[in-house]
C-alpha cells in the first residue's frame, strides 16, 4: 500500500510521525552495531536500494490502494526486526525521493503496513525457534514462506481497516476490489520470501541473522 498525505488529516498524520520516530529511535539504540559483519552490512544496504526499486513497480485503483511486493519478511530474517525496521524506513525515505510518496505520509505508511509485517515475521519465528522442529525445511516453508504470505496479508488488512475507520473507502468495496488482489498478491510475497532465504542460507548464512547453522544443520 502506498497511502498518500491528502487522504488523512494532518494530526493523525503527525501522530504517526511521532511514533516512527520513537520506535525508530528504539530499534536503533537495540542494534547491535559493533558487531555487525561488515558484508552483510553492504549487502543490505543494496538490498535497500533493491526493494525500492521493486516498490516502484507496482499497480493501483485507487489513492491508498496500491499492489506490489513488501519484502517486510525478508529484512527481518535477513537483519533481525530492529534492523529491518531502520531500513525499511529507508526505503519509505527513498520512495520520497522519487516523488512516489508525500512525506507526512512516511510515518502512517511505515506504522500501517511495514511495523505489523515485520512483527508478524518476527512472532512466527520465535513461535516457530519454540514449538517447531530445528529443521532447515521448517525455517524456509514456515519462517520465510508461510510468515512472509501472512505478513503481507497482515499488512493489506491494516491498511484496510485504516482506509475504512477514515471513511476512504466503505468496506465492502475493499472486500470486493482490493482483499482479492491482496490474497493472489500474498502467494507472490511468500513464493519471493521462500526462494530468497532458501538461496541465501546455501550461499551466504552468514548474512541471515536469524539463522544459524548449529541449529539448523548441525546434529
Amino acid at each position: 500500500m502506498n497511502f498518500p498525505d491528502t487522504l488523512f488529516s494532518p494530526p493523525l498524520l503527525w501522530a504517526a510521525t511521532c511514533l516512527m520516530v520513537l520506535l525508530l529511535s528504539l530499534a536503533a539504540w537495540r542494534v547491535p552495531w559493533r558487531t555487525l559483519p561488515s558484508g552483510a552490512v553492504s549487502a543490505w544496504a543494496a538490498a535497500c536500494v533493491l526493494l525500492a526499486a521493486m516498490w516502484l513497480v507496482k499497480a493501483g485503483l485507487q489513492p491508498g490502494l496500491s499492489f506490489h511486493l513488501l519484502g517486510a519478511a525478508i529484512f527481518t530474517l535477513l537483519m533481525g526486526p530492529e534492523l529491518a525496521l531502520l531500513a525499511l524506513a529507508l526505503v519509505l525515505l527513498l520512495q520520497v525521493a522519487a516523488g512516489q510518496l508525500g512525506w507526512l505520509a512516511l510515518g502512517l505508511n511505515f506504522c500501517v503496513t511495514l511495523l505489523p509485517a515485520v512483527a508478524v515475521t518476527a512472532l512466527a519465528l520465535r513461535l516457530a525457534q519454540r514449538y517447531l522442529p530445528a529443521h532447515l525445511f521448517v525455517y524456509v516453508f514456515v519462517n520465510a514462506f508461510l510468515a512472509g504470505g501472512l505478513s503481507l496479508i497482515v499488512a493489506a488488512a491494516s491498511g484496510m481497516a485504516l482506509l475504512w475507520l477514515q471513511g476512504v473507502y466503505d468496506w465492502p468495496y475493499l472486500l470486493d476490489n482490493a482483499l482479492p488482489f491482496y490474497f493472489l498478491l500474498s502467494w507472490s510475497e511468500a513464493f519471493t520470501s521462500g526462494l530468497v532465504l532458501s538461496i541465501m542460507v546455501v550461499y551466504r548464512p552468514q548474512w541471515v541473522r536469524s539463522f544459524d547453522d548449529a541449529r539448523y544443520l548441525v546434529r
